[in-house]
């Protein structure tokens, strides 16, 4: 099969390439998935599962991607959640080959089924970013009607999908981005939004909730605007400092394949649309991992046609 691959760490980007690699071997309680869609993280490259399996015996070459989307092809030993056949979505482990190749296998419980309505290149959009931003604003922020949440990156993957999760339960959202960024952020449902290059970030005020995407400076500052009782999580880095009378902290993205079929419930109704960037080619998606220009939304990586 064909597949994206890196072997060399210190290449980092560079190092990747589209290859030929052998059929998965399918385990117990897994799913082989034929891939018709993926998503990447481009900081990936610097995690330690990139490299390693659990036991930390080195796993090169290696398959980058944790998210897809699919049609179930082979059944493990004892799987019965899934048939052959099955459309489904969801997390590539982190510690095993991704979702960049024409075939992945996944434990079971990383997978949701995927309406048949739903676009697979929709659906690859979803894990990460809706996972992370559901588990952020309602797990370790408990976000409720009538707070106000400053999320930064707010046309982003995660942030955009944050945005509408939080208009969706009554919040006042004040979002951040860039210029170009504007517009899309508002559509999304933006009460406010702060252009991280010429306005002020102090602006927004005291806010209940921070969500942040990007670390350094701007989370810094941000944790001063937290107000008594409010919290800042982040999906950066951990936090350097504590707001005076809130809390701050670091947080990664759980499997979850309840919520992963409750938001593809959400996106088939219309209550939540997830932003798709550039879509590229498998034999692409080695260039775009190291793309330079930002772009809005998600990018995906199309593995296979429906």
């Amino acid at each position: 099969m064909k597949a994206v691959t890196v072997s060399d760490r210190d290449a980092g980007v560079s190092g990747l390439s589209l290859t030929e690699l052998p059929y998965p071997v399918v385990s117990e309680n897994d799913v082989v998935v034929r891939v018709h869609a993926a998503g990447f993280t481009r900081g990936e490259l610097d995690w330690p599962d990139t490299w390693t399996e659990r036991s930390g015996r080195d796993r090169t070459p290696s398959v980058p991607g944790h998210e897809l989307s699919g049609v179930v092809v082979e059944l493990g030993y004892g799987t019965t959640r899934f048939t052959i056949g099955q459309r489904v979505f969801g997390l590539a482990d982190w510690a095993r080959n991704g979702s960049l190749a024409e075939y992945a296998a996944v434990e079971t419980r990383h997978l949701a089924p995927l309406p048949y309505d739903v676009d697979h290149t929709l659906a690859a959009a979803l894990p990460i970013s809706g996972l992370s931003a559901w588990q952020g604003l309602f797990e370790h922020a408990q976000l409720v009607a009538g707070q106000t949440v400053l999320i930064h990156g707010a046309a982003g993957g995660v942030g955009s999908i944050a945005v509408q999760l939080a208009r969706e339960v009554g919040a006042r959202v004040i979002g951040t981005g860039r210029a170009a960024d504007r517009d899309r952020a508002l559509e999304l449902g933006t009460h406010t939004f702060l252009d991280l290059d010429d306005d002020k970030l102090e602006d927004a005020g005291e806010v209940d909730v921070v969500f942040d995407v990007i670390g350094g400076e701007i989370m810094e500052r941000s944790i001063a605007l937290v107000r008594a009782g409010g919290t800042l999580v982040t999906l950066a880095e951990p936090p350097k400092t504590q707001p005076r009378d809130g809390r701050a902290l670091y947080f990664l993205v759980e499997p979850d394949s309840a919520r992963l079929a409750d938001l593809a419930a959400r996106v088939r109704t219309g209550r939540l649309k997830p932003v798709v960037g550039r879509v590229v080619p498998l034999a692409d998606a080695p260039s775009a991992f190291n793309q330079k220009k930002r772009t809005t939304g998600k990018t995906i990586v199309r593995v296979t046609e429906d």
